[in-house]
């Protein structure tokens, strides 16, 4: 069969099961798009900003275990999607780009709508391409799944100039990749993970620390059965909330710069540590210096062996599928003779209880202004917790992380390593159309939805029923925070002046617009918007207290014994 490029590129999707593609045209994809018009296995998503096209894309993958595909022009097509590109990578997000290139007698002669889309995409994603020959089109398609998906997962781009894509070759999709210098390990070492486990069912003070690598590797089973069979306390990373029930009493919440009092004294003070599927970054355990002070043993699941003694030095290393470890370690707990201490277990969960008496998520209730972690309260309340809530990035994305107590895996889309604002509509945008039967809602501010806010034209065109709970401080909230706190109160540029009537707004995409000032209209409102106006996208704009911070918190270069509480002010 004699294809052309473009249709290569089509048929390679369709062979991937691919159900959407988000994307947005322009010249040197038109062979591609034009391939696409004749075809009706997947559809495409026309967003309205190529950023958006890539946070679509990320959530989609994030919520429904597939890979998510996008396509975007060449020049700024390729700039404007840099940063979905970026987000997905940090946070280990499978994705596959495909991008349009000027011809290939055209590249490095400044051609129009020319940019080194290879050199530029390079430090943030798995791999890329540039194909130079059609003959090799559908082996890199077929190679840029594989890459995405395997070991750990990341952003895979394929650059497709436009003369290749109308050259013509015989198509024959691969039926399997084999990389000679690509073979991911995914079972773990069984001495090792006997070694951790003997260290972990003789400890005093255990802590199981978790992370994004157990939500994307559907481990989250596995691991509520390992934590159970334990007894032990545990704690996510804000990546890893869902992958263990946030109303279990042995969560102690998520840790980091804004975790919880007991979940950071727990992992500080802990004398065995299983961390699984994360990394231990700055913002999960601060200035490692401090976390150093306390001696104790540590066992590191991971599929990736470069982030195992990156910035903690690890005891006891196990590098492999999280999933297959986990099997492994609990068939080994089955028939082990040998048991936890239950005294020494129930001296350190008396401690954690202590801990967590602080009750350090208390805030100051008001009858005259909306408390924004008591808008995330009712959200929970009203949706009963079963809903898929994304956020973008700032005091906003804190509150929904430490109010909304997420049961299930892949229920929280927020953009963790890079904290990209601009990534919660799109990203609720993803997720409809990856669950379109689930309750979606995006969680923002007034400085963070402005930036992808064309995306609501997306919103009305394809008729996605997302609920916008837009938290309004009239300030770019984290950074007043942190203004207040360590800037002596000089509010530089951090007062969003000249808001838009958000209510008009809407309207004019043709939404419903609420506008709610007073505490005790906050419940209402969100019963009618997902009641009444179940089928229709609405956006509520909180008036909130301009004042309300985020605790706890950990300053920048500060360690996990060093938080500062709400009381402590």
């Amino acid at each position: 069969m004699v294809l052309t490029g473009g249709e290569i590129v089509i048929r390679c999707l369709q062979e991937e099961k691919v159900e959407f593609v988000f994307g947005y045209p322009g010249g040197s994809v038109l062979y591609i798009y034009d391939a696409m018009f004749k075809q009706d296995k997947f559809k495409h998503v026309m967003v309205r900003h190529e950023q958006a096209a890539v946070h679509a894309a990320d959530a989609y993958s994030r919520s429904s275990q597939k890979i998510g595909v996008c396509m975007v022009t060449s020049g700024p097509g390729v700039t404007n999607a840099v940063t979905g590109i970026a987000t997905a990578y940090m946070d280990s997000i499978p994705l596959v780009i495909i991008t349009g290139q000027v011809p290939t007698a055209y590249i490095g002669q400044d051609a129009f709508q020319e940019c080194d889309t290879v050199g530029i995409t390079r430090p943030c994603v798995k791999h890329n391409f540039l194909v130079k020959d059609v003959n090799d089109l559908a082996m890199t398609l077929k190679t840029a799944f594989y890459l995405a998906k395997t070991g750990r997962p990341g952003p895979v781009l394929v650059d497709i100039p436009k003369d290749i894509s109308n050259h013509k070759c015989e198509f024959d999709y691969p039926k399997s990749v084999n990389l000679r210098s690509y073979n991911p390990v995914t079972k773990g070492h069984a001495g090792q993970i006997k070694k951790a486990l003997q260290l972990l069912l003789e400890a005093k003070r255990p802590m199981i620390y978790t992370g994004g690598g157990v939500i994307l590797s559907d481990a989250a089973n596995r691991l509520t059965k390992l934590v159970k069979s334990l007894g032990f306390p545990i704690t996510s990373t804000l990546m890893g909330l869902g992958g263990y029930p946030g109303t279990d009493k042995q969560f102690l919440g998520m840790l980091g710069m804004h975790g919880t009092f007991e979940a950071n004294m727990a992992m500080q003070n802990c004398d065995v540590l299983l961390a699984i599927g994360a990394r231990f970054d700055d913002r999960v355990i601060g200035n490692p210096a401090n976390f150093n002070e306390v001696q104790r043993k540590i066992i590191h699941i991971d599929i990736d062996p470069s982030s195992i003694s990156k910035r903690v030095k690890v005891d006891v290393p196990i590098v492999g599928n999280v999933p297959e470890v986990l099997d492994d370690m609990l068939k080994q707990l089955a028939a082990s003779e040998e048991k936890s201490d239950p005294k020494a277990l129930a001296v350190w969960w008396q401690q954690i209880e202590a801990w967590r008496a602080k009750n350090c998520l208390k805030y100051k209730r008001s009858d005259k202004l909306i408390m924004p972690q008591m808008v995330i309260e009712k959200l929970y309340e009203v949706t009963g917790g079963d809903a898929i809530i994304t956020s973008d990035v700032g005091q906003h994305q804190m509150w929904a992380a430490q109010y909304f107590k997420f049961d299930k895996p892949r229920r929280w889309i927020s953009s963790g390593g890079l904290g990209t604002m601009g990534f919660g509509l799109p990203a609720a945008m993803g997720a409809s159309f990856a669950n379109p039967k689930a309750t979606v809602a995006c969680v923002t501010g007034e400085g963070s939805i402005q930036m992808c806010i064309q995306e609501l034209s997306t919103c009305k065109q394809y008729r996605l029923p997302i609920k916008i709970i837009n938290l309004n401080n009239r300030y770019l909230g984290m950074v007043r925070q942190w203004q207040e706190m360590f800037h002596g109160n000089r509010y530089s540029e951090s007062y969003v002046d000249a808001l838009p009537d958000f209510v008009k707004l809407a309207e004019s995409y043709g939404h419903v617009g609420m506008h709610i000032e007073k505490p005790g209209d906050v419940e209402p409102a969100l019963r009618k918007a997902f009641t009444e106006h179940k089928n229709d996208l609405v956006f509520m704009n909180f008036i909130t207290d301009q004042k309300a911070n985020v605790f706890p918190m950990i300053a920048a270069g500060k360690g996990l014994s060093e938080m500062i509480l709400a009381e402590d002010l």
